[in-house]
């Protein structure tokens, strides 16, 4: 199966959007992530995130599903990304009701790529329990599955009986989940409560800020996907799709994208071989017009090439 390549909307854009866009719209921008290839079309999430994170490296974000929903509405098959929505910011009978809501009205194109979070602040500033996240997300998961049913949920934080959410999803028992994540407890629920995977490339002092561990090599990476599919296969399911970032993504930021291209074009077929499905890249284009130039070199170099494996 060859590669497909994730258009992660550029984060940076976001704080300054009514410059970067222009005369632009949102939907222009999905649409032409659409017409030059990309595969999918992403978005990440930060609500209210504290002004020292910020100022370190931090970014805001939009609403993943109301942009979502108007990429959706300008494009016709590209995949609708989250990337990641942090399950603990929302109940999960909110979160499912967004989910299916997309999903039904974009014909079935959503895939949900959730995390538990990292920043306290905003959990905090949220009222949400940090220290119990990894409990609200599991049973989050299975609240929601179980809502795309029709099915009612029974578990210690959000049970009830007597309740329905309709429509359900037109993907018949709710969209793909992916996990994002190093951790051993994204892993788990890679194994037993997803369909894929976007483990995160970061070195040492990076792993510290996300409490999540380091992840440097593509040897690495292959042998934890490797071992994912292993356990997998033990309990009857299929292999997991895999979304990466690649480890040569700084170069979008002190190159550009020609040279982050060849950096990462030989790269292809290493990638594969360490498991990898889904290929996602967040250009650092500084304006709409930028971003098509950038896209068009994306494009020709790696969206539209040849299969890394023949």
């Amino acid at each position: 199966m060859a590669l497909k390549f994730n258009l992660m909307f550029p984060m940076r854009a976001v704080k300054h959007y009514r410059e970067w866009i222009g005369n632009g719209s949102l939907g222009e921008v999905a649409k032409y992530c659409e017409e030059v290839g990309f595969d999918g079309f992403s978005m990440s999430e930060h609500p209210y995130p504290d002004r020292e994170w910020l100022a370190n490296g931090g970014h805001h974000a939009f609403d993943p599903f109301v942009s979502l929903a108007i990429a959706a509405e300008a494009t016709k098959d590209i995949r609708l990304i989250t990337y990641l929505m942090v399950v603990g910011y929302r109940s999960p009978y909110l979160g499912a009701k967004a989910v299916a809501s997309l999903d039904l009205l974009s014909g079935g194109r959503v895939t949900l790529g959730l995390g538990a979070g990292y920043l306290e602040s905003e959990f905090d500033a949220l009222r949400v329990d940090y220290k119990g996240r990894g409990k609200l997300f599991d049973e989050g998961i299975d609240a929601m599955r179980a809502t795309w049913r029709g099915e009612e949920h029974d578990g210690p934080a959000f049970g009830v009986a007597g309740h329905v959410a309709l429509p359900l999803p037109l993907t018949v028992g709710g969209p793909p989940i992916w996990i994002g994540g190093n951790s051993k407890a994204a892993r788990r629920r890679v194994i037993e409560k997803a369909d894929g995977w976007m483990p995160i490339a970061q070195k040492a002092e990076m792993a510290a800020i996300t409490k999540t561990p380091p992840l440097e090599d593509i040897e690495a990476l292959g042998a934890q996907v490797t071992a994912q599919n292993r356990l997998r296969a033990e309990a009857g399911k299929s292999d997991i799709d895999v979304s990466f970032v690649p480890f040569e993504s700084g170069v979008l930021r002190t190159g550009g994208a020609k040279e982050f291209v060849a950096a990462v074009a030989p790269k292809l077929a290493a990638y594969e071989d360490a498991g990898v499905t889904w290929i996602t890249i967040e250009p650092t284009s500084r304006t709409f017009a930028d971003f098509r130039t950038d896209l068009a070199v994306m494009s020709d170099g790696l969206v539209n090439r040849p299969p890394a494996r023949a």
